[in-house]
């Protein structure tokens, strides 16, 4: 059998599932099994991208997808992990999850739509590289001058 793909699912109790699909590839037979997440039970032969993770790689801009991919997939790969899911892709060096301040999460909410969530996943990915476990309005201004010109200015 070879692993098709991965979909995330979270339950009404809060569960996070993962339905991983496969194929058969000599009798075209196609399975999907839902395992609780991380127990793939040898079912996943390769690195793999889930749904969620796959299509926010997509949304980057093309100069950045495959540098930010190949980055993503060592890391996977140094951890003895197979499975790259969306919380993977925020992942700092630290290995905790990155929070969000509220204030932050009010003022990302005022982005145009069009360009909120690459405006999100810069943000994570810059939090990411530094290490850092939470997005500040503070790095919010930082990345908004670096790639604006519209930081505020302090005197």
């Amino acid at each position: 059998m070879h692993t098709e793909g991965i979909e995330e699912r979270t339950y009404e109790d809060g569960a996070l599932q993962w339905f991983i699909r496969l194929e058969c590839r000599g009798c075209g037979l196609k399975v999907g099994v839902d395992l609780p997440a991380g127990q793939m039970n040898n079912l996943i032969d390769r690195i793999m991208w889930t749904d969620d993770a796959l299509h926010r790689l997509e949304r980057m801009p093309s100069y950045l997808g495959p540098l930010f991919r190949q980055e993503v997939e060592q890391d996977v790969r140094a951890r003895g992990e197979r499975v790259v899911t969306y919380d993977v892709l925020i992942r700092p060096r630290t290995g905790e999850p990155i929070q969000w301040e509220p204030e932050a999460e009010r003022r990302l909410d005022n982005v145009p739509a069009p360009v909120r969530s690459m405006a999100k996943i810069e943000l994570e990915r810059t939090a990411a590289e530094r290490g850092a476990v939470r997005i500040t309005v503070a790095l919010m201004e930082e990345v908004k001058a670096r790639y604006f010109g519209m930081g505020a200015q302090k005197g």
